[in-house]
This record gives structure tokens, C-alpha cells and sequence, in this order.
């Protein structure tokens, strides 16, 4: 029979496996926390190599301890959260219904789109339901921004880290939500700071397309 202090001791064991078991509680893991999928980390933190962190497509820093603080969504109050997961073709894609807040020089990540007819969005652009020609200089804009089409027709202005800078047409959205369907053409939903520009876009800013995806800033011009 077991000593009474080798019982008391094998109950600290078993009591601390408890406690040290990952995901036995409901509670959000916060930076370097453990976590297995993107719901298991708590506020604007993804799941990166098994523990909770910064998410490099929002900017956050909210782990290095030098995070400004928290994004309003655009035309909002409260925090910018991740609105759930898509999975689609074995990978999972944060899902966003807002994004950073818009200001006289907004972070952003410019990537490259066809709008004409055949083009990478598949259908025509939201804003107007027609084709663009790779010779117009157009964007799309991720959810958030593009705030129910609220900038649709207006110009934004787009600023490269070489300093020049162009004016650009919203004519659609870069889905932050849905995608991985026919009506995306497949394409997983955007990141959340998206300017989706076309070549146009890309040549008047002196950009190399082959780079696919460059940051930038920008304004309502």
C-alpha cells in the first residue's frame, strides 16, 4: 500500500498535468499562449507554430509590447476582430468584416488584379457591374474599407515607400470574408489591409509587378 506522502505526491503530479493540459479551459491563450486553430488565441493574435501571436497581415504588436492602440474599424468604434476561419483547399483564411482605421496615411498592401474581362476577379467590378482595362487606374478595396460601397467612384490617393504617387478609381471590393467559391474565382478572401490595384496602378508607381504584393499607403485624395 502507498505511503500517505506518495499519494499526496502523486496527486500534486496529477492536479499539475491537469492545469498544464492546453485548451482543458474555455479561456483565450494571449501572446505566446498556446493554441492549435485561429479561435484559440484571444483579440487581433493568430496562431503561429503552435503559440499565440501578432498577426503580420493586421500589423498589430501587441507581443513585442509596443502595439498602439486598439484599430476602430473604418467608419467605427470598437476593436477590429477576426469575424471566424475559412477553410478551403486544406489551408485556413482569417475572415474580416472591418479594417485598420483610415487616416491622411493609411498602411496598406497593394496587389496586383486584372479588372478586364477574363480577368482575375471573375465578374465584372462591384461597384458599377462592368470591366476595367488594365490601361485605367482602378483598385479594389479590402471589406473594411470598401464599407459597403460607400468609396465606390471615389479616388484614393497611393503613396510607394520610393515616393511617387498616383490617384486611383475604387471600382470593387477585395473580399475579406467570403471566397474559394466560382464567384471569386476561387481565390481565397483578402487579407484585411488590401489596396488591390491594377497594372496601371502598378506602372504609374514605378512598382515591379513580379514583386505580387508591396507595401504602401494611402488616402482619400
Amino acid at each position: 500500500m502507498a505511503s500517505m506522502s506518495n499519494l499526496i505526491f502523486l496527486s500534486s503530479i496529477f492536479l499539475f498535468n491537469i492545469i498544464s493540459i492546453p485548451f482543458l479551459a474555455n479561456a483565450l491563450s494571449s501572446c505566446n499562449g498556446p493554441c492549435k486553430t485561429l479561435d484559440d488565441c484571444s483579440g487581433q493574435l493568430i496562431c503561429i507554430n503552435g503559440k499565440c501571436n501578432d498577426d503580420p497581415d493586421v500589423g498589430t504588436r501587441i507581443c513585442s509590447g509596443t502595439n498602439p492602440p486598439p484599430s476602430p474599424p473604418s467608419g467605427g468604434g470598437g476593436t477590429c476582430q477576426p469575424s471566424g476561419t475559412l477553410k478551403c483547399s486544406g489551408k485556413s483564411y482569417t475572415q474580416y468584416k472591418c479594417s485598420p482605421p483610415v487616416s491622411s496615411s493609411t498602411p496598406a498592401s497593394l496587389t496586383l488584379n486584372d479588372f478586364s474581362e477574363g480577368g482575375d476577379g471573375g465578374g465584372p467590378s462591384e461597384c458599377d457591374g462592368k470591366y476595367h482595362s488594365n490601361s485605367e487606374r482602378v483598385v479594389a478595396l479590402s471589406t473594411g474599407w470598401y464599407s459597403g460601397g460607400t468609396r465606390c467612384g471615389k479616388l484614393i490617393r497611393i503613396t510607394a515607400k520610393n515616393g511617387k504617387s498616383v490617384t486611383a478609381k475604387v471600382v470593387d471590393e477585395c473580399d475579406s470574408v467570403n471566397g474559394c467559391d466560382a464567384e471569386h474565382a476561387g481565390q481565397p478572401p483578402c487579407r484585411n489591409n488590401i489596396v488591390d490595384g491594377s497594372v496601371s496602378v502598378w506602372n504609374a508607381l514605378g512598382l515591379n509587378t513580379d514583386d505580387g504584393v508591396v507595401p504602401v499607403t494611402w488616402s482619400m485624395a
